[in-house]
């Protein structure tokens, strides 16, 4: 018992800091608030798919050049020509097969559609990568897709689905993109942008349900404000043991050999 030692390299954690970081959690959430409510305004018929689409090529241009000056001392891995391809690619093939999707899930229910792409939204959140949202995980970004794919068939035409699957794109593919971009280049407006995303979509499903509008901000005041209180308060009771029977660990570098 001699050689007993507690809470050896136990990391401590500050309040604010880790609000900082349940910000990144809170504004994914409120991203799905603000794809939902779009969805509505379309479904409802009023959102005309021609203006959203214009809004969103706006918001990929801008979005685009400000992760390429964020990104301006970084090594570049992709040419620009290759990002126009690969955005053109995606754009014509979701166009083409808009028709396909808008029929996909015909002989399936409304009330079953809306259970899948709830489960798939949930799953989105769950699997995300909140350590390194860029790029998203792969079950992550399929489940969020699989969503969009089964709410955009309820819509009333091909233009609505593409022009669904297009803000999918933007919201659960690029924007994390941007958003990791901003907390290693420019750590101060991560705080801001996140906070501006939860505006939005408590605001937009404000203007749908209010009710439900205050169950979202009762749910991301609890997890950006006391959920890290509570973290920070347990901190104290924190107690591991360490001593002998404590399994070996190969502190050396050894990757020389791995070559």
């Amino acid at each position: 018992m001699e050689e007993l030692r507690r809470n050896i390299r136990v990391r401590q954690y500050r309040y604010w800091a880790v609000v900082r970081e349940t910000g990144l959690i809170a504004q994914q959430v409120s991203c799905v608030a603000v794809f939902l409510t779009l969805w509505s305004y379309m479904e409802q018929g009023d959102l005309v798919p021609s203006t959203v689409l214009w809004v969103c090529l706006g918001c990929a241009l801008l979005g685009y050049g400000l992760y390429e000056i964020l990104g301006s001392s970084c090594v570049r891995e992709r040419t620009r020509l290759a990002d126009l391809q690969t955005a053109t690619i995606f754009l014509a093939f979701t166009f083409g097969f808009s028709p396909v999707l808008k029929t996909l899930t015909e002989s399936v229910s409304t009330d079953t559609v809306y259970a899948m792409s709830a489960m798939m939204l949930l799953a989105h959140l769950v699997s995300f990568p909140y350590a390194q949202p860029s790029p998203p995980g792969s079950l992550s970004l399929n489940a969020a897709l699989f969503a969009s794919v089964c709410l955009a068939s309820r819509l009333p035409g091909a233009l609505h689905t593409f022009t669904m699957l297009s803000c999918a794109l933007l919201v659960f593919a690029l924007w994390p993109c941007l958003l990791h971009r901003m907390r290693e280049k420019a750590e101060w407006s991560f705080s801001w942008a996140a906070v501006l995303v939860c505006l939005a979509g408590v605001g937009g499903l404000g203007s749908l349900w209010p009710e439900g509008a205050l169950l979202l901000s009762l749910a991301l005041l609890t997890l950006t404000l006391v959920c890290p209180l509570l973290l920070v308060h347990l901190q104290r009771h924190k107690d591991n043991i360490h001593g002998p029977w404590d399994e070996a660990e190969i502190r050396e570098d050894l990757s020389r050999f791995l070559n």
